[in-house]
């Protein structure tokens, strides 16, 4: 239980869809001041969320809780690497890809609850061409749509469902070279390549089912390139848990991967988007982040959320039509309207 600990909440006032102007009445709520010290600090700029928590950590503090979307959650995760201060995570986003696969409530309350039982573990993290990441990171189209997102000006699911869809149509994938924990290189012409170490992008797309973060291996996920019949099924698969059985998808496990494209382009971490050159290098850290995790969790009864819903009734109105897709981007535009 928390007792004798000193906690910092930092808080980005402008990511994410949560109300984080409850946080003080929560933390009071939940939080026994008296055998505890707590602070909250709000962000003023970008990257203001690493620097706090890097300072924190070099404190000793015992815990710093990011509240936030997905990249301010990357962001105190990245300051907290290598050393004894635990994440807590509190989700305002509108993916939350780390909470979902931790299986935390989303709510905060809830969220708060399970930092008040304090049980960490120490879980695995990835490191792409030197950038952290705690899900997934990847090239080709997953990036691609990263950058497409994080320029599009507006969140939520429709947005993340146009992009994903009607710029897939038009995305030409591309040809890689891929060596895993030093064998000999492998060629793969691919619509993306994701390396994943939590199992989901977020919003309970899972990219890689079974991914786990405390198993010392990273999932690298290659999907073949395929055409508009195929991809209702394909989406299906994503937002089912079941990609892995797919045709069109190779699973490998390594701990140590190397890329080369033919071309320099963009890759992403966590969902965001950087340049890279055409050599592109992941690495495993085992047991290297302190995670608060939800030591309650049931994964047995975790309900589909709102957005997940939106995407699978997407995919099936997509399904009843897959035969006749002569004008696809029609289609899709008039099924978004529809739902």
């Amino acid at each position: 239980m928390l007792e004798n600990k000193k906690i910092v909440f930092i808080v980005n006032p402008i990511s994410g869809v949560g109300k984080k102007d409850q946080l003080p009445e929560i933390v009071d709520k939940y939080i026994d001041h008296s055998v505890n010290e707590v602070e909250i600090v709000y962000t003023e700029h970008p990257g203001h969320a690493f620097e706090i928590a890097r300072q924190k950590a070099d404190m000793g503090v015992d815990i710093v809780v990011a509240v936030g979307g997905d990249g301010t959650v990357n962001e105190v995760a990245r300051a907290l690497v290598e050393t004894r201060t635990a994440l807590g995570i509190i989700p305002c986003g509108s993916g939350n890809g780390l909470a979902r696969h931790l299986m935390l409530p989303i709510n905060m309350e809830g969220a708060m609850q399970v930092i008040t039982e304090c049980v960490i573990h120490d879980l695995d993290y990835g490191v792409i061409n030197n950038h952290p990441f705690f899900c997934t990171c990847g090239m080709g189209f997953d990036a691609f749509i990263s950058q497409k997102f994080a320029d599009a000006g507006k969140r939520g699911p429709l947005t993340y469902i146009e992009n994903v869809l009607i710029e897939g149509l038009k995305y030409e994938p591309e040809t890689y070279s891929v060596t895993l924990d030093g064998n000999d290189a492998e060629p793969y012409k691919a619509f993306l390549i994701s390396v994943a170490n939590a199992s989901q992008y977020g919003n309970d797309a899972y990219i890689a089912p079974k991914a786990s973060m405390s198993d010392g291996f990273l999932d690298v996920v290659i999907m073949e390139p395929f055409d508009i019949l195929d991809a209702p099924q394909v989406g299906l698969d994503l937002m089912n848990k079941t990609l892995d059985k797919s045709s069109k998808i190779r699973s490998f496990r390594a701990k140590d991967i190397h890329i080369t494209r033919t071309n320099p382009g963009v890759i992403h971490y966590d969902g965001d988007p950087i340049m890279a050159g055409k050599d592109i290098h992941v690495q495993l850290k085992s047991k290297g982040i302190r995670i608060v995790i939800n030591d309650h969790a049931d994964k047995s009864r975790r309900k589909p959320n709102v957005v997940q819903s939106v995407y699978s009734e997407f995919f099936n109105e997509l399904m009843n039509v897959r035969d006749d897709l002569s004008r696809p981007l029609a289609t899709m535009k008039a099924i978004l309207k529809k739902i």
